[in-house]
C-alpha cells in the first residue's frame, strides 16, 4: 500500500490573485505616507527608520499599529489610512 501525501491551502484560494500594482509617487514631498505597525516585535524600530528618511524627504508620516499580527487590519483601520494617507509601508519584523 502507497500512501500519497496532500499539501492543503489553508486560505481555501484555488487561484493565486492578479493585481495590478499601484503607480509610484513621482515624489513625497507633501505626501502623507501611512506607517503600518503590524503588531510583530521590533516592528516599530525598523518603522522609526523609514519614518527619518520619509520625512528627510518631505514626507508627512502618521503611524498605525493593527492591534495583533494574527489577522488583517480591521476595516476601520484600513478606511482611515486610504483616507487620510497616499501611500502605505508596512512593517514586518521580528
Amino acid at each position: 500500500m502507497t500512501s500519497s501525501r496532500v499539501l492543503l491551502d489553508p486560505t481555501g484560494e484555488r487561484a493565486l490573485p492578479v493585481r495590478a500594482r499601484g503607480p509610484r509617487l513621482a515624489r513625497l514631498d507633501g505626501v502623507t505616507v501611512a506607517l503600518l505597525d503590524i503588531s510583530k516585535p521590533r516592528g516599530d524600530v525598523f518603522l522609526d527608520r523609514i519614518e527619518a528618511r520619509l520625512r528627510e524627504r518631505g514626507a508627512t508620516v502618521r503611524r498605525f499599529r493593527k492591534p495583533t499580527f494574527t489577522k488583517p487590519a480591521p476595516v476601520d483601520l484600513r478606511q482611515e489610512i486610504s483616507v487620510q494617507c497616499g501611500a502605505v509601508v508596512e512593517a514586518l519584523a521580528d
